[in-house]
């Protein structure tokens, strides 16, 4: 099981997890799939404060990640990079489990499984 986070990514997320205030008591990232989406699937992408008894817990450049055990074969391979420009601010996701993704990046489609497509707002 492979989540990586490429160096913008793993900056930006340290920045948020340990910046301007270390008794924050945030753990880490929480990375998983929900249904959702016009594609069947949405990413999840959580600070949370500590992981679930059930999750894969990763770490990367100082980074704990948590992957929801249910999304792990969706997740496999996944990297998460962030992005910064006039038009596109936030996470971005590339999958090679996806099959099809969503004009906005957050949603997807995988060839052996289907989740509930529910129209972009």
């Amino acid at each position: 099981m492979t989540v990586t986070l490429t160096e913008k990514a793993a900056l930006k997320l340290r920045t948020v997890l340990y910046g301007n205030s270390p008794k924050n008591n945030i753990a880490g990232i929480r990375v998983g799939v929900k249904d959702g989406g016009c594609n069947g699937y949405e990413y999840a992408l959580n600070l949370v404060k500590e992981a679930n008894n059930e999750d894969v817990c990763l770490e990367q450049d100082n980074v704990p990640i948590y992957v929801d055990p249910k999304s792990m074969s969706l997740l496999d391979g996944l990297v998460i990079d962030f992005v910064d420009s006039l038009t596109q601010s936030g996470f971005t996701f590339t999958n090679p489990n996806a099959t099809q993704t969503c004009g906005c990046g957050k949603s997807f489609s995988t060839a052996n499984c289907g989740g509930q497509a529910t129209p972009c707002s």
